[in-house]
């Protein structure tokens, strides 16, 4: 009695869960709380309370968001997949540009703020810092992701190279984690935790690909089914058949 009142449980939450994230409320319910760090920022600065380098602060904050809403986006298909709870795919793109929205404030808030746009001291700043230069290579794959996410973008690059190009989210996910590791001094937990958890979406979402691969190489022909012989009419010999059970004359 305990299992079944279990899984009838699990179907129970499963679908409340799935009406929950398919009502006509939860797209905009997402989008706001979405916002919800950029205007906590904004009303940090404004209030003074950032500490004594806000427009540093505010360029962490922003890229920390960035990528947090990037994992969380990779992670919508593997809790997709454990719980059973389809709607949670229709987030993926919303959060996906989420982490390119955050990830263009955290550019443009050094660009604009921290640097005042002064071009050649930001140009030379890439190409002498490295985590600089791993954070523009993130930058950029997100900014082609975004531009490629509509579904006229689909229709034109197609649906195997579009899945193809998108799957450089997950360097996109790498080159963040990597360029909050050689941001910070020294080696501290949180770059690590970000990093593992990229490395272990990326495993989740390669090692059912294989696990399918194995079962269709285990898979075996169905057997041939046969029909039973008919009885002979008395007075008749038994006509001949094979062992299989076919007759000679249906083989020629």
């Amino acid at each position: 009695m305990v299992a079944p009142l279990a899984s009838a449980g699990g179907v129970d939450a499963r679908a409340a869960a799935n009406a929950a994230l398919t009502s006509r409320w939860a797209k905009p319910v997402v989008f706001t709380l979405a916002l919800v760090p950029l205007v906590w920022t904004v009303w940090l600065a404004y209030t003074g309370e950032l500490g004594a380098e806000p427009v540093l602060e505010s360029v962490k904050a922003s890229g920390l968001w960035a990528l947090r809403f990037l994992l969380i986006a990779l992670a919508l298909t593997p809790l997709r997949m454990l719980t059973g709870v389809a709607g949670l795919a229709r987030f993926r793109r919303m959060l996906g540009l989420f982490a390119f929205f955050y990830a263009a404030v955290h550019l443009s808030t050094y660009v604009g703020l921290d640097q005042f746009f002064d071009w050649p001291a930001i140009w030379k700043e890439i190409v002498k810092r490295p985590y600089i230069t791993v954070g523009m290579g993130a930058f950029l794959i997100l900014t082609a992701l975004a531009a490629t996410s509509t579904d006229g973008m689909v229709k034109r690059l197609g649906g195997k190279r579009w899945r193809a190009l998108h799957m450089a989210v997950f360097v996109a996910g790498l080159a963040g984690c990597l360029h909050f590791i050689m941001l910070v001094k020294g080696w501290q937990t949180a770059p690590l935790v970000y990093a593992l958890i990229c490395i272990g979406l990326l495993a989740f979402r390669r090692w059912p690909i294989r696990l399918g691969q194995r079962k269709d190489g285990r898979r075996k022909e169905a057997p041939v089914r046969t029909r039973p012989a008919a009885a002979p009419r008395s007075g008749e010999a038994p006509a001949p058949h094979f062992p299989d059970g076919s007759s000679p004359v249906r083989r020629s």
